[in-house]
């Protein structure tokens, strides 16, 4: 499956914040998008996600326009950078919900059994984020949309994220974003900057210091 997002603007109180947008995407690959801050990554993703309409968008799939939403299709797990799992929910009814096995989990994270029937609010931040990504990368979809995944992560677990997101790819589109830079290029195939509201395709890393971008993050 491919995927491609072309021709996007997106204004905000008459200031320009994507225009020059293309983006193309496949299974068995893995997406990264970089960009400062405020540069509309996270726009960028609730654009393909359905959930931010822009001024103009033109996705296609297997060179087919897409008319509806993708978070219709019921295909496309997205996780956005905020929790979204209610905070009075039990962690074990979130995996029933998500239909992903809870024991699969619990033998990869042998540390968060004992949370078993805790309810969400009672986890860390860092806690409840593995919990959230391990589902959407999980839960039965086509397309996955990761803004900030690594964001208050151990790096205990980080490398295990990485994993788990090289194995889905076999199967998924996976695109991602996250202001750690080097775990996106350590993970990703392919690479886009975003700068000055557009895309560039950054096909050696060295590219990212002549746009300025690696020094401005490299304390990440």
């Amino acid at each position: 499956m491919i995927l491609e997002i072309d021709n996007v603007e997106l204004y905000y109180q008459k200031k320009t914040v994507l225009n020059g947008i293309y983006l193309k995407a496949e299974t068995g690959k893995v997406t990264g998008i970089l960009g400062s801050n405020g540069s509309g990554k996270s726009c960028l993703l609730n654009i393909i996600f359905g959930s931010l309409e822009p001024k103009y968008k033109l996705i296609r799939i297997d060179n087919e326009p897409v008319l509806k939403p993708l978070f219709l299709d019921n295909q496309t797990a997205f996780l956005s950078q905020h929790d979204f799992i209610p905070n009075r929910m039990k962690v074990t009814t979130a995996f029933k919900l998500f239909k992903v096995s809870w024991d699969d989990f619990a033998e990869e994270f042998p540390l968060f059994k004992k949370y078993k029937f805790q309810r969400f609010n009672k986890l860390s931040g860092g806690e409840r984020r593995v919990i959230e990504i391990y589902l959407i990368l999980h839960k039965e979809s086509n397309i996955v949309l990761l803004d900030e995944p690594f964001n208050g992560v151990a790096p205990l677990y980080i490398e295990k994220i990485k994993a788990m997101i090289q194995l889905q790819k076999q199967e998924k589109i996976v695109i991602l974003t996250d202001h750690r830079y080097k775990e996106v290029t350590d993970v990703s195939d392919t690479i886009y900057l975003i700068k000055n509201g557009c895309t560039i395709l950054i096909n050696e890393l060295t590219e990212l210091e002549d746009y300025k971008y690696v020094n401005q993050f490299q304390g990440n």
